[in-house]
C-alpha cells in the first residue's frame, strides 16, 4: 500500500527557537503540543463532551474546589476577567478593588465601565495590600471585594486570609484573579473561601493562551440565578455558556449550543492539567517556591536585586530591579536575538526599571535558569561564577 506523507508546515514567517522566561507565555512542553495537534472533532461530538467533563474535573483538582460550576471559558484571562465582571457585579454595585499594580488597575477599569461604585484600596506597586485595610473598606452595601492574588506586573503574592469570612458578614462575595498563581503558588479556593475565581492557561499551566480556567461556588451561584436582568454580554453570559458545559448525562437536559468551542486548545488544556497532577500540587508548588528562590540567588551578583520584600513574593513571577547604567530594553532585546530568550519588562510606574522572569511550570528549573544566568552575565560583562555557583548550589 502507497503511503502518504503529510506536507511540511510552511509558516508566513520562519519562527526561531525562544526560551519563554518572560511573564507569559511559557514554554509549552511536547506533550502538550502533541495534544493540540489531534484531528479537531465537532464541538457537540459527544466525545468531545466526554473529555470537557473529564477536563472539569482535572480543573477542580487543580483549583482545589468541588465547585460543580467549574469551567474553561474560551478566550485569554482577560475573558475570565470579563465573565466575571459581567456575570457578577450589576450597574450601581458597591466594589471594593485591591489596587497594587496593572491588574487590579485593568480589573478597577473593568468594573467601572460596568457601572459599578468602585471603593479602591491602594497600595504601592511591588507590596501586598494589608489585609485590614481591605476588610475595612467593606460595609453591608458591598456586593464583592476583588483581589489580584498573583500580580503579574510586580510579582506580589496577596494573602487571602480573613477576606472570606469579613466578605461574608457583609454577604459580599469574594472575587480573586489566580491568572499567574495557579498551580505555581499555594492555593487551595474552597480553603480560602473564594466565590469565583478565573485565571489562564498560558502562565504555571504551560498551555498557549486562548482558555480561562473559572470556577463559581454555590453561593456565588446563587447570585448569578437571582439576577432579574441577563448579563450585558451575550458571549460571556454565564447561564448560556453553564448550559453549553453541563453534563450530558441520561435524563439530563443536552448540552446547548452557545457558541463553537476552541476545540484543540480544550486538547491542550486537558493534557496540561494532566502534567501537574502527575507531578502533584504540593510538590509542584515547592518546586516553583525553590526555584524562585534559586533564582533569586542567582541573580543578585549581577545587581539584580527582588522588588517584592520576603513574605510577599509571588513564587512563579521574580520582578527584579534593573542595576544603574543597564540599558534595560538594549539588555533585554540582545538577550533575546542573540540568545534566544525572552523575559519582560516593566509596565506602569515599574517601566524601564524592572525585569519580570517567568519561573512558571516546566521553566522553573534548573537548566532554563542556567541558560538564563549565563546569558545575562555575558551581557553584563561580569564573571558568570557567583551566580552559576550560587544557581547550582540551590538546586543541587
Amino acid at each position: 500500500m502507497a503511503t502518504h506523507e503529510l506536507p511540511p508546515v510552511t509558516p508566513a514567517v520562519e519562527l526561531p527557537p525562544r526560551l519563554l522566561l518572560g511573564s507569559g507565555p511559557s514554554p509549552v512542553p511536547e506533550r502538550v503540543l502533541r495534544a493540540l495537534a489531534q484531528p479537531t472533532i465537532g464541538h457537540l461530538d459527544p466525545a468531545f463532551g466526554a473529555l470537557m467533563e473529564d477536563m472539569k474535573g482535572r480543573l477542580r483538582e487543580v483549583m482545589v474546589t468541588e465547585n460543580r460550576a467549574t469551567l474553561a471559558v474560551s478566550g485569554t484571562g482577560s475573558a475570565g476577567m470579563e465573565t466575571m465582571v459581567v456575570n457578577f457585579v450589576a450597574p450601581g454595585d458597591r466594589v471594593v478593588c485591591g489596587v497594587n499594580g496593572l491588574f487590579g488597575e485593568r480589573m478597577a477599569d473593568a468594573l467601572t465601565r460596568q457601572g459599578a461604585t468602585v471603593e479602591r484600596v491602594e497600595a504601592e506597586w511591588g507590596r501586598a495590600i494589608e489585609t485590614e485595610r481591605l476588610t475595612a473598606a467593606l460595609d453591608d452595601h458591598t456586593a464583592a471585594l476583588f483581589v489580584v492574588h498573583g500580580e503579574t506586573s510586580t510579582g506580589v503574592c496577596q494573602p487571602l486570609d480573613g477576606l472570606a469570612e469579613a466578605c461574608r458578614a457583609h454577604d459580599a462575595l469574594l472575587l480573586v484573579d489566580c491568572v499567574t498563581s495557579l498551580a505555581g503558588q499555594p492555593l487551595e479556593l474552597d480553603a480560602a473561601g473564594v466565590d469565583v475565581a478565573f485565571s489562564g492557561t498560558q502562565k504555571c499551566l504551560n498551555c498557549p493562551p486562548g482558555l480561562a480556567p473559572f470556577t463559581i461556588s454555590e453561593r456565588a451561584m446563587e447570585r448569578l440565578l437571582a439576577r432579574s436582568e441577563p448579563c450585558r454580554s451575550w458571549y460571556f453570559d454565564l447561564r448560556a455558556i453553564l448550559a453549553y458545559w453541563r453534563e450530558d448525562t441520561a435524563g439530563a437536559p443536552p448540552r446547548a449550543y452557545h457558541h463553537t468551542a476552541p476545540i484543540n486548545m480544550v486538547y491542550g488544556l486537558h493534557e496540561a492539567l494532566a502534567i501537574v497532577l502527575e507531578e502533584g500540587l504540593p510538590e509542584r508548588w515547592e518546586r516553583h517556591r525553590r526555584a524562585h528562590e534559586a533564582l533569586r540567588s542567582a541573580l543578585q551578583p549581577l545587581g539584580l536585586e527582588r522588588l517584592a520584600p520576603p513574605g510577599e513574593a509571588l513564587s512563579s513571577l521574580l520582578a527584579v530591579t534593573v542595576p544603574e547604567g543597564i540599558d534595560e530594553a538594549a539588555a533585554r532585546k540582545e538577550l533575546l536575538l542573540e540568545h534566544g530568550i525572552e523575559i519582560s519588562g516593566g509596565l506602569g510606574p515599574l517601566a524601564g526599571r524592572v525585569w519580570r522572569i517567568g519561573v512558571m511550570g516546566v521553566g522553573a528549573a534548573h537548566e532554563p535558569q542556567r541558560r538564563l544566568v549565563g546569558a545575562l552575565a555575558e551581557i553584563f560583562a561580569a564573571d558568570p561564577a557567583d551566580s552559576l555557583s550560587a544557581l547550582d548550589a540551590a538546586w543541587s
